[in-house]
Formats: C-alpha cells, structure tokens, sequence
C-alpha cells in the first residue's frame, strides 16, 4: 500500500518540486496539497495522510502553530522542511518540540543541483516516518474522527472555527512503559557517550535535563545533525539543562558534568590522553558526525569505564563498536522499541545482544541520574 502523504507549502514551485519528487516513487502517494496550515488542518482532517511534509513561514498559519494543531488533533508524522542558517536551525528545533517527527533543510540550489540526491533522501526519509513509531511521537491523542473544532492562533489567542464541533472521545491514559530489563548496577564510569539520529533531539532533551548539575561523568553527544544545527542546539540543551552543554570544539578537555555535542558536518574522537579532537568529514562515511567513530575512540581511550548509550535512530551504526565496547567491559544500554521513534540502532544492538541493559527514555533519564 502506498505512503499517502500531504505536501505542505506556500511556494507553488516547492510545491510542485516536492510533489514531483514524490510521484517518482512508486509507493509514495501525494493525495493533496496545501498552502498555509489553516488549510493544512483542515487537508489532514479530510484526506488523512499517512505523512505530512510542512514548510514554516507561511501566511494566515505558520507551520509550527499547525504542527501543535495536527499532533492535537489529527497525530500524523510531520517533516518539517527549513533553510540551513541559525534561524532555520531554531525554527527546526521548536517544531520538532511542537511534535514534528523530523526535518529536512529547504535548499532550493540542491533541487536544482542534486536531483538524485534530493529525491533519494526525501523519499526514504518519507517512508521512514511512514513507520513512525507514533506512541513515542506522543501522537497517542484523540483520533482524526474525534478533533476538537477550534485552534488557537499564535499571536492573538483568539480561538476561531475550523468545522463544526464534534465531542471528543475520552480514551483511556497510556498504560505506564516498563523496560525490559532489571535496574542497573551502580559502578563508576569515567565517560558517558550517547549516539542518536530521527527522534533524538527530543530524546537527548529528555534524558539530559534528568541529570543533576554534579553528575559525576563528562559526556560526548553525537547527534546526525546539519552543521547549521548543532550549535543551536547545544544552546538551547545547554539553557534547559542543569548540566552544561556545548558544542565541541577541537582541544575541548573532558569536564565531569559537562556535555559535548558532536559538531554537524564533522567527526568527533578522542586521542590517547582523552582530549576532543573535532576532524573533517571523511567522505566515505554516510554520516557526519557519526556514532561509530566516537564510540570507537572512546573503547580506546577509557576501555571499561564508558558507559555508550543508543537512543532512538534510523540508521544501524553502533554494533561493531558496542562490540568493542563490550570487549574491553565497558557498559551499553539501549533504548527500548516501545520508546523509540524510530527502532533501527538501539535494534541492532538489541539483535546482536549486546546491550547490557534495554530501557525506556524515562528510565534512562532516571538511571543515569541515580549515577550521582
């Protein structure tokens, strides 16, 4: 069956350009498309896409304001597309807090320059969301049929009609998420380091703002970002956090308490006396920073006193060195399937037997800050 999707943007030529990227796939749908999020709303309530993709600054709804709406009132897996500069950064992170599933940057010289590339990556970034994994997405509220008649709009808080008023249907609150394996137990380590890509900003918000201010370790934090992102986004983890967060630079020492976040664009290692060292992206890894690279360096420099974490991801990185890891006795956990958004690392850890330990998001939060 094919992915329906619901092309979202007040650029008649990105409009087009997406729809017709789309189209190219053969189990991909477009089955409609918009112009504001207003119009957006009120697409998704009829047409009932299986994935929306949703531009930002758009008139009469901005793309943000649409996404509270849609995950309110219609949960559906948003990409949200927005420009490679530091505003196009924080517009990606809010939306993604609003409940977007992901994002894409919106270059138009890459449609025109890579047409291949372009279409690879939206089509399969599409059908990845299209296996969203939407109880972790929190899209567990009030199903299409049963939406509220009214959205908020962002200025004024004037509330105004979309549809006639239908009464909501009470649902019963999620049952409690148990993880699937035993508390773990308490030991030293002399370095955390996490790996994460689709879902994991919000993953890393969650589990980071646990942790008390005299957490006991330093952390590394690599996170499949654009390098337009990353800097954005450790400020922003850095302002929630009783922690400190920045992003790495080359020649940064290790701080207990403090966390690194990987530079986009880039590699982020250790060397033998555990000093950062920031590389250019080598062009024959698929990605940049990635999560191999980082915890392979860590195996080396620390050998049983890491403890790796793999949270929610699409892509399988991790294995070989969680294998590394295991070898010298270090320590690694992964998140559970129930809590992911999207189950590809953590899976492949699981698969191969090497997590020490399966936890939901929550319970990683709360494990990592009973290490203090």
């Amino acid at each position: 069956m094919a992915v329906k999707v619901l092309v979202v943007d007040d650029s008649g030529f990105f409009r087009r350009r997406v729809t017709e990227i789309l189209a190219g796939d053969v189990q991909i749908e477009v089955v409609g498309t918009a112009t504001n999020g207003k119009e957006a709303i009120e697409k998704v309530q009829s047409l009932r896409p299986d994935v929306i993709t949703m531009d930002y600054e758009m008139p009469v709804m901005d793309g943000i304001t649409a996404v509270k709406e849609i995950m309110q009132r219609f949960p559906t897996p948003v990409l949200m597309f927005s420009s490679l500069t530091d505003e196009g950064a924080r517009v990606s992170l809010d939306a993604l807090e609003a409940g977007a599933a992901d994002y894409l940057p919106k270059n138009f010289e890459d449609i025109s320059r890579n047409p291949d590339k372009v279409r690879q990556l939206l089509c399969e970034r599409v059908h990845t969301l299209a296996r969203t994994n939407r109880h972790s997405l929190g899209l567990s509220g009030p199903s299409r049929s049963s939406a509220p008649a009214t959205t908020k709009a962002p200025a004024t808080g004037l509330r105004r009609p979309l549809s006639e008023p239908v009464a909501p249907r009470k649902e019963a609150p999620p049952a409690p998420r148990q993880s699937s394996s035993p508390p773990p137990r308490k030991r030293q380590y002399k370095l955390v380091a996490i790996g994460t890509s689709t879902g994991g900003p919000v993953a890393l918000q969650k589990v980071l703002t646990q942790l008390p201010a005299n957490f006991p370790a330093p952390l590394l934090l690599v996170q499949h970002m654009p390098a337009a992102f990353t800097k954005a986004f450790a400020e922003r983890l850095d302002k929630l956090c009783k922690i400190h967060v920045k992003e790495a630079e080359d020649g940064d020492i290790l701080r207990v308490g403090t966390a690194l976040l990987a530079p986009g664009g880039k590699q982020m290692m250790l060397d033998g006396r555990g000093t950062v060292r920031i590389l250019p992206g080598d062009e024959r890894l698929n990605y940049k920073p990635c999560v191999d690279v980082t915890f392979g360096s860590a195996a080396k420099s620390f050998q049983d006193k890491v403890l790796a974490i793999v949270l929610t991801a699409m892509r399988a990185d991790g294995p070989e060195v969680a294998r590394m890891l295991k070898q010298a006795g270090s320590q690694v956990w992964a998140q559970d399937e129930a809590s992911c958004v999207i189950y590809g690392m953590p899976m492949a850890i699981a698969k191969a037997n090497l997590a020490d330990g399966i936890y939901s998001l929550d319970d990683i939060g709360r494990y990592l800050a009973e290490l203090g």
